[in-house]
Parts: C-alpha cells; sequence; structure tokens
C-alpha cells in the first residue's frame, strides 16, 4: 500500500483532499436540483476551503505533480465554475423563454471562459510553483462573486435578469483579463 506522503501516489493526502473538493462540487449540483440552494452553498464553502488546504498540504510535504495540478484544475472547475453558474442560473426565476434561452447562453460563455481559464493557468503552471499575481479572476473567485450576484438576487437588491446577465457577462470577461490579482 502506498503511503499517503508519497508525491507519485494519485491518492496522496493532498490528492485526496482535491477529490474531497470535487465530491462537494457533485453534492452541491445535487442540491442545487433539489432547489436546496443553502445547502449547495454550504457544500461550496466546504469546496472553497479543501481547495485551500490541499495546495497547502502539496506544497508542505513535497506532494505536487502534474497530476494533482490537472486534479485540482477539474475540481476548481467543477466547484467554481459549473456549480456556482448553476446555482444562479436556477435561482433566477420566472423568466420568458426568451430570457431563459440568453441567460443560459450567458451561463455558457461564463462556464467556457472558466475552462478557458483554467486550461490556460494549467499550460502556464509548474507544479509546486506559485506565482505572486494571478493574471485575470482566478475562478475560485469568480464563483464569490457569483455567490454575491445570487444573494443580491435573493434579496431583492437586484430585480431583473438581465442586470444578472450582464454582470455574469463582465465577471466572464475578468476571468481571462490582464487583470493582476495578488496571490494568497
Amino acid at each position: 500500500m502506498k503511503s499517503l506522503f508519497e508525491k507519485n501516489n494519485p491518492y496522496n493526502l493532498a490528492n485526496l483532499i482535491t477529490f474531497g473538493n470535487i465530491t462537494c462540487g457533485i453534492l452541491a449540483l445535487y442540491f442545487i436540483g433539489k432547489h436546496e440552494f443553502f445547502t449547495a452553498i454550504v457544500l461550496a464553502w466546504i469546496a472553497g476551503a479543501l481547495d485551500i488546504a490541499d495546495g497547502k498540504v502539496a506544497r508542505k510535504y513535497g506532494l505536487s505533480t502534474e497530476f494533482g495540478v490537472q486534479v485540482d484544475s477539474f475540481a476548481d472547475f467543477l466547484s467554481f465554475v459549473v456549480m456556482p453558474s448553476f446555482l444562479l442560473f436556477y435561482a433566477v426565476q420566472k423568466l420568458s423563454v426568451f430570457q431563459e434561452v440568453v441567460l443560459g447562453a450567458i451561463f455558457i460563455f461564463y462556464i467556457i471562459s472558466g475552462l478557458r481559464r483554467l486550461v490556460v493557468f494549467n499550460l502556464k503552471a509548474d507544479a509546486g510553483s506559485v506565482e505572486k499575481y494571478f493574471e485575470g479572476v482566478p475562478t475560485p473567485m469568480g464563483a464569490i462573486l457569483l455567490w454575491v450576484l445570487y444573494l443580491l438576487y435573493s434579496y431583492g437588491v437586484i430585480v431583473s435578469a438581465w442586470i444578472v446577465g450582464a454582470l455574469v457577462l463582465l465577471i466572464a470577461w475578468s476571468l481571462n483579463s490582464k487583470l493582476r490579482i495578488p496571490h494568497p
């Protein structure tokens, strides 16, 4: 049996934490489908904590590998791109068919923008290295911005699906922008 601290073990401690992130993203999607948004949001925040933890564990114990980088990006795609998009889309209610199609297209654009950001990040990343700045808004920050939109819409601060759509387009643009965001 391979050790949890063996770098080339695909089930090392850092990767197991990442798999926990993926599990939270999948479960959150399940609860979104049931319109249990609070449970989905709690799972999303747990996924966020696991995303922070996996990198710290990988660096502390020398477990960073190309496999880990790829799995982490998949987890980010699921938990911080797809899941919050579905949360916000399903939360925006009482849409005409036209609004639903347009808003759906906007969220598809957001999801593709998030995927592009992660692929470009992976192509530039070296396993175990941490840059001082992100170029463009990182997907976890994009997810937080979508959750803020969800809260603003849910509490009636934003009442128009068109405003939600315009702000989602702005966030989608920011994912692949030249904005410099300090790395925590």
